[in-house]
């Protein structure tokens, strides 16, 4: 069964984008067709994936907010099976557009579930909040990813993210839940990537991937390029950590029923607690 994914930390800078468009990029490059849907203003990964938003007529703002089908937005991205609905800055005022809607907390939802019979899985890219797109994301979403910055504050916010999962999933949608965290921008030569790596997996023990994302400059330039790292540089170690990255999250949640409810690690999460 195709599974929907939100990527979602509302912390900024964790490697939220760069882990929705690379783990979707080698998904496809392993035969998967995967949707990725950029529903932050910033346009990042659509940026990310080689599209020229400038050129861009038809946007997930078009869709969620005016009604368009989604079909007519979605375009392919530089990557075979890889497709992409776009982002446009539009989409900065669509949480205001939408509180007047009737049930605006599930128009991502109803936009995603005919789409979903296309596509091996769908990733969705959310903004660094917690606000109205957030919640589409996860009423719409079967599983979280969290990307969490292997630095001081990694826990900061941790604690209400959770909280916020475990609303949706009690009020909105029942299925939901954690499908791991993520650890990214790992430098394995500080002292204090391994504190912060070893007080997350204290916290939230299986739930926390194997595979971790170092810092790397090749990660940091390929958006600029317009290309996921497997096609910017494929034999760099952050090609390496995402190709890795994206088998384990194969078998682990596209191939898994198991699920994991966030009550378990909902208790407080911050650093020294």
């Amino acid at each position: 069964m195709t599974k929907t994914i939100a990527v979602c930390n509302q912390k900024g800078g964790v490697g939220k984008t760069t882990t929705a468009v690379n783990i979707g990029a080698y998904l496809a490059k392993d035969g998967k067709k995967i949707l990725l849907i950029d529903l932050d203003s910033q346009g990042n990964a659509t940026l990310s994936s080689g599209v020229d938003r400038a050129r861009l007529s038809k946007t997930i703002y078009d869709v969620m907010v005016e009604g368009l089908s989604a079909e007519e937005a979605v375009i392919p991205s530089g990557i075979e099976r890889l497709d992409i609905l776009p982002s446009s800055l539009d989409l900065a005022g669509a949480e205001v557009r939408l509180s007047q809607v009737p049930g605006r907390e599930a128009v991502l939802r109803s936009v995603c579930e005919p789409l979903k019979l296309r596509y091996d899985a769908v990733l969705i890219d959310c903004p660094p909040s917690l606000g109205l797109l957030t919640v589409n994301a996860l009423v719409a979403a079967d599983r979280v990813l969290i990307p969490v910055q292997c630095e001081y504050l990694a826990l900061e916010g941790l604690s209400a993210l959770l909280q916020s999962i475990e609303l949706v999933r009690h009020s909105l949608n029942p299925e939901l839940s954690v499908g791991g965290i993520i650890l990214t921008m790992v430098d394995a030569r500080s002292n204090l990537t391994k504190e912060v790596s070893d007080e997350v997996r204290k916290f939230f023990k299986e739930l926390v991937f194997s595979t971790t994302v170092p810092r790397n400059v090749r990660l940091a330039e390929s958006p600029s390029f317009g290309k996921p790292i497997c096609a910017y540089d494929p034999h760099s170690t952050g090609a390496l950590a995402y190709q890795l990255l994206a088998k384990e999250l194969q078998e682990k949640v596209l191939e898994s029923d198991a699920t994991v409810k966030a009550e378990p690690v909902a208790a407080s999460t911050e650093k020294g607690a």
